[in-house]
This record gives structure tokens, sequence and C-alpha cells, in this order.
């Protein structure tokens, strides 16, 4: 991954908060079996272990408590694809496809997602833990009702990225373009953005309890006082 995100203590006060810790990485066994189609097929109630993937198109399926569990995936589409009660744990996605992907009541645990196309992807009341998503493309993302825990986004497209009644706490936003990006309704508690696009943010009340560095607390400065009401004039010449 280009580049870890820094860790350092928020400050509130006089008191100081826990340290963000690093997503724990996939557990992968060292060799995988590999598998195409049809051992590789998603449907209701499959359940993959210990296999690596590579150039299989899944488009358009769908499933219904499948299970993903120790696996690579590499240039492997899962565009369109529907999942429902779907687990994936310990799972490496590299150079795939999940645009338009829809999962509802599905958690993702221990994965790396790197170079992947995730636009208008929907996770709907799940749960995301200790996932990092490295150089993805997640713009029109939608996250109602999700969990995030221990979860890091590093240089993604996040804009028009919607995290509406969300839970981010212990989530890290590094170098990300969130342009246009929605938070009305979540929970930021100890979430942490460094270095990010942020013009164009919905939901700013929501921020109470995030982290920003000095450079995104300026470019907030207007969205902040749009929120509240506040008119932002020149300074009188002379």
């Amino acid at each position: 991954m280009a580049g870890r995100p820094e860790r350092t203590q928020a400050v509130t006060g006089s008191a100081r908060r826990p340290r963000l810790r690093e997503p724990s990485p996939p557990d992968l066994p060292a060799e995988l079996t590999p598998a195409t189609l049809p051992a590789a097929e998603l449907h209701d109630g499959a359940v993959h272990a210990g296999i690596s993937v590579a150039g299989v198109d899944l488009s358009g399926r769908e499933a219904a408590g499948a299970e993903l569990d120790q696996c690579r995936y590499r240039d492997v589409s899962f565009a369109q694809v529907r999942l429902s009660r779907v687990l994936i744990r310990d799972v490496e996605l590299d150079h795939c496809d999940l645009a338009n992907l829809r999962a509802r009541d599905s958690s993702i645990r221990r994965c790396m997602v790197t170079a992947t196309r995730m636009t208008g992807l929907s996770w709907i009341t799940g749960g995301i833990r200790d996932v990092i998503f490295d150089s993805c493309r997640i713009d029109l993302g939608y996250f109602s009702a999700t969990r995030f825990f221990n979860v890091v986004f590093c240089g993604c497209r996040l804009d028009q990225a919607n995290f509406g009644d969300t839970d981010l706490s212990d989530v890290h936003f590094d170098r990300c373009d969130l342009t246009g990006a929605q938070f009305s309704g979540a929970s930021l508690a100890d979430t942490r953005f460094s270095g990010c696009e942020l013009s164009g943010l919905s939901g700013v009340t929501s921020l109470r309890g995030a982290t920003i560095t000095a450079s995104n607390a300026i470019s907030l400065a207007g969205i902040f006082a749009e929120a509240l009401g506040i008119r932002i004039e020149d300074a009188p010449s002379g």
C-alpha cells in the first residue's frame, strides 16, 4: 500500500484519545488452490475457502448465505452482484470490479481491497471491520446503517459517497477525495481525516468527535459557517 496512513493521537482538552490501531491483515495460508468456474461460482450457500481466483467474470450473480474465507481474487468481476447475509473474511481483492454491487446484512472482516472499482456499491445494514481500501474508486457508494470498525480508506475516490446513518468510529480517511460526500446522521467518534478533499461535504454537524488536519479545517470553514447560518464577508478595504 502506497504510504501507510499516519497514526497520531487526537487531543481534546488535556485528555488523549487512544491511538488508532492498524487493521488486522487477512490471515491467508501460504498456498492457495487456483480455481476457476465452476469451482469459483457464486450462488446461494456457496462456501469458498483457501482458493485463488483470477480473471473470472462473476457479474450479475445473486447469493444468499455464502461465505468467502481465506481467498484471493485478482481481476475478478463482481459487478452488479446481489449479496444477502454473506460473510467475507480474510480475503484479498486486487484490481477487481465491484461496480453497482448490492449487499445487505453482510459482513467483511480482515480484508485488503486494492485498486478496485466500486462505483455505485451499496452496503446496507452490514459490518466492515479491519479492512484497508487502498487506491479504490468508491464514488457514489452507499453505506446506510453500516458499522465500520478499524477501517482505513487510503488514496480512494469517495466523491458523492453516502455515509448517512453509519457508525464510522475508528475509521481513517487518508488522502481521499470526499467531494460532495454525505455524512448526515453518521457517528464519527474518533474518525480521522488527513489530507482529504472535503469540498461540498453534507451533514457537517455529524463531524463531532472527528479529527481533521489543519489544512482540512481551513477548507471546511465555509461549510461550517453555512451550516451555522453565518455569513462571511471580506474585510473593508483601507
